[in-house]
């Protein structure tokens, strides 16, 4: 991939900031953290409005509402849309930065015809239920089981971290549906309605007031086959797509907004040593942009961001850190404020090390994955 950008993609950021500077005015204020009815509804307009306007799903295909665009292109409009403070993805982002790419890539026609359409009109609202109590970042040593019975899948068990599982319609779950062969061999990825009979949704308060995760209890809870992404005890492979692309690419507006974040702190460092600090992880951010624009060729490419996903999010969230850490020492007394927008954004990206696996679970895939060293024993003999 030409990491310039040519001159199709610099007339595409042309069109799409001339868009931006009508639309974006008339927009309402976003809602308030905790309203989420608002927040659904705030979201999911501004999706339906990308989508009218032919921005929604830069790159998904078109026969499914997307604009078939180039990589490079999808960039310009995480670029754009961050630099302009156009709305966050919000609500829609379990469904348009990794599930919906995740079926794109493994799911069957049935199921890309049923849900990819809604994910881009805001009509679909999707959850995450990947993470256990048990399990921690070891998402593999998960232990919800579903048991097949003609034609559905008997699920029972436990959730928890469940981003946005208390408004969404859909969820992408994880069972194990063989317990006797190694951990990431019997696992299946199926698609949840949310609706269903036995499902149970408790919201988690966070340190900024709000619930974006939830617990979901899951009892004898009847998923019908037709949900299975790929083939049975084949989940963890489609497991690791919808993996990469949270890891590999969901990320890319956040990196974009981390950059701009950093620009507007420079002005307020005076220390050498922090000036120095701040020029550090800012060039470290940018080559981490241009690790990003390698992830997105090779997804459109392969289908998949591959290995450059797990070293992006690891080092993503190193550099994230450091940047909250400066900022608040450069806020001094000012970093008591949780009203001020760059204390909220501190508190939120603590989260970040944690989020779509932990540090260290990232530096034990890059280890077996990339370095090549042994793998685990099997999920049976896990004490």
């Amino acid at each position: 991939m030409d990491l310039r950008y040519s001159e199709t993609d610099e007339a595409f950021r042309a069109e799409l900031r001339a868009w931006l500077a009508r639309a974006l005015p008339d927009l309402p204020s976003p809602p308030a953290r905790d309203d989420w009815p608002a927040r659904v509804r705030f979201d999911t307009n501004w999706q339906r409005f990308l989508y009218d306007a032919g921005y929604a799903g830069i790159s998904w295909p078109k026969e499914y509402g997307g604009r078939d665009a180039s990589p490079s292109e999808q960039l310009v409009f995480l670029e754009e849309t961050t630099r302009a403070r156009a709305p966050y993805v919000g609500v829609n982002f379990v469904g348009t930065l990794h599930c919906g790419p995740t079926l794109i890539a493994e799911g069957s026609d049935a199921q890309k015809t049923a849900h990819l359409p809604k994910i881009l009109k805001g009509e679909e609202v999707w959850c995450q239920c990947f993470s256990e109590p048990d399990a921690g970042s070891d998402l593999a040593g998960l232990r919800t089981r579903a048991e097949r019975d003609g034609d559905h899948y008997v699920v029972t068990g436990q959730k928890v971290w469940c981003s946005f599982g208390h408004i969404g319609d859909f969820g992408e779950l994880l069972v194990r549906t063989d317990p006797d062969v190694p951990k990431h061999r019997g696992i299946t990825w199926l698609i949840l309605p949310m609706d269903l009979p036995g499902i149970d949704v408790r919201p988690i308060e966070t340190v900024l007031g709000s619930s974006e995760f939830c617990e979901v209890f899951l009892d004898e809870v009847r998923v019908p086959v037709e949900n299975r992404v790929g083939d049975e005890n084949d989940g963890w492979r489609v497991t690791n797509v919808t993996l990469s692309f949270e890891r590999g690419t969901a990320f890319v507006s956040e990196m974009v907004d981390a950059l701009r974040m950093a620009e507007e702190l420079a002005p307020d460092v005076h220390d050498p040593t922090e000036r120095r600090e701040l020029a550090h992880v800012v060039a470290e951010l940018d080559a981490l942009w241009a690790l990003t624009k390698r992830n997105v060729s090779q997804a459109a490419r392969d289908g998949s961001p591959g290995q450059g996903a797990f070293m992006l999010k690891l080092a993503y969230s190193e550099a994230r850190d450091r940047l909250g850490e400066l900022c608040m020492r450069v806020l001094d007394r000012a970093a008591f404020d949780v009203h001020d927008e760059r204390v909220e954004e501190r508190l939120r990206t603590l989260s970040i090390p944690i989020a779509a696996g932990t540090s260290q679970i990232q530096r034990n895939i890059i280890g077996e994955r990339v370095l090549g060293l042994p793998k685990e024993q099997p999920w049976a003999k896990v004490p």
